[in-house]
């Protein structure tokens, strides 16, 4: 089973259309489930308490959260309100008048980026062209997000999860060779939850690519804490919400130092996607590698119309 399937899974990730054609076992992330130490992030206070359900959590900013003293989370940032729901109808016309290709753990994706090799370290232009032209204004909304300042956007990813599949995202970091601090996502037609448990280098080896965090760790927005500090979480995990039309981003220690997942369990209605990356400090100007990186970001300059575009 480590060739794809005709779901797009491979390896031990499966979705409910494979663990029925195949009879193969579900896989579950060892221990996440069973921690006893669970809590949720407070949009409006920016804060965690104990608790699974992160609606229940938000509704009870109202009534001083039942008298729980909340913990600081830093390194999150929602925007409740990011779009309103016609710019949401018209970012779902134009995905959907676009082909999806399958994905991994019942996902599909569109994906407009360079194409890159996470265990060799190398990027190049690929098929990439820039960004379909439906999309643009989403860019332009993100100058105004004074966290957002110098964000420039190399490649932009629908995701669909869908109960009827089974869609999830196991637990992991996105790769810090090449992508930047800024982990951010725009939520369309309806709420989810990013689940987030503590990275454990159990082996000793840094997965991931995060050794090359070193490398521009001066030029991180939040520095990040020592690992001793880091040894409370160890137990923990953090229910981070998503609400439809909801911007978010994870920076500093949730983006370097926690795996991040979407729980089967927290998909009960189709939900799509926005993911943009940025380089990291490496491939900008005045980076190491910005020879390679300049082409990639002229041409994330450009927006097309994708009714003209062969499918």
């Amino acid at each position: 089973m480590d060739h794809p399937r005709p779901c797009g899974c491979k390896g031990r990730r499966t979705c409910l259309i494979c663990e029925k054609d195949f009879n193969l076992e579900r896989h579950q992330s060892s221990g996440l489930l069973e921690s006893g130490k669970v809590y949720s992030f407070c949009p409006h206070c920016n804060k965690i308490y104990t608790g699974w359900n992160t609606d229940d959590v938000i509704s009870e900013h109202s009534h001083n959260h039942g008298g729980q003293v909340g913990e600081d989370y830093p390194g999150v940032y929602i925007d409740l309100n990011f779009l309103s729901e016609q710019e949401e109808r018209k970012l779902m016309q134009g995905i959907d008048e676009m082909k999806w290709d399958i994905s991994q753990s019942g996902r599909r994706k569109q994906n407009f980026g360079p194409k890159t090799n996470f265990k060799k370290t190398k990027i190049r232009v690929g098929d990439f062209g820039g960004f379909p032209k439906f999309s643009e204004f989403v860019q332009d909304k993100f100058k105004q997000v004074p966290l957002m300042e110098g964000f420039q956007t190399i490649e932009q990813c629908s995701l669909e999860y869908t109960p009827e599949r089974g869609a999830s995202i196991d637990p992991h970091i996105d790769d810090c060779w090449v992508w930047g601090e800024r982990i951010v996502t725009v939520n369309l037609l309806s709420d989810s939850v990013l689940t987030m448990s503590k990275y454990q280098c159990d082996d000793g080896k840094k997965r991931y690519n995060l050794d090359f965090v070193d490398k521009y760790r001066d030029k991180l927005i939040m520095n990040l804490p020592e690992e001793p500090t880091m040894d409370k979480f160890d137990d923990r995990i953090v229910r981070i919400p998503m609400p439809r039309r909801s911007l978010l981003i994870i920076y500093g220690s949730p983006r370097y130092q926690w795996e991040h997942s979407v729980l089967r369990e927290d998909i009960t209605e189709r939900r799509v996607c926005l993911a943009y990356r940025e380089f990291t400090p490496l491939y900008l100007k005045d980076g190491s590698d910005y020879e390679k990186g300049e082409e990639i970001l002229r041409l994330a300059q450009r927006f097309w119309n994708h009714i003209e575009i062969p499918t």
